[in-house]
């Protein structure tokens, strides 16, 4: 993966671990007003704590086995 077309450009050198500690914003396409409303709705301050929304993981796992189900 090149990550650097999945996070804003001043942290394209950081390590994983400091991305994933990072604020949602870090995040390519997502804005400051996109993470206050993602802290206002789910308390999500870091990509940690985005990725570890039980709201994404019931989606990934949805999808995954959706692209199963014939």
């Amino acid at each position: 993966m090149n990550i650097s077309k999945a996070v804003d450009k001043a942290w394209e050198q950081k390590t994983l671990k400091e991305i994933a500690d990072a604020p949602v914003s870090a995040i390519a396409g997502i804005t400051e007003k996109d993470a206050e409303l993602l802290r206002a709705a789910f308390k999500v301050k870091t990509v940690r704590d985005l990725a570890k929304l039980k709201h994404v993981k019931w989606a990934q796992a949805i999808v995954a086995l959706a692209d199963t189900e014939v």
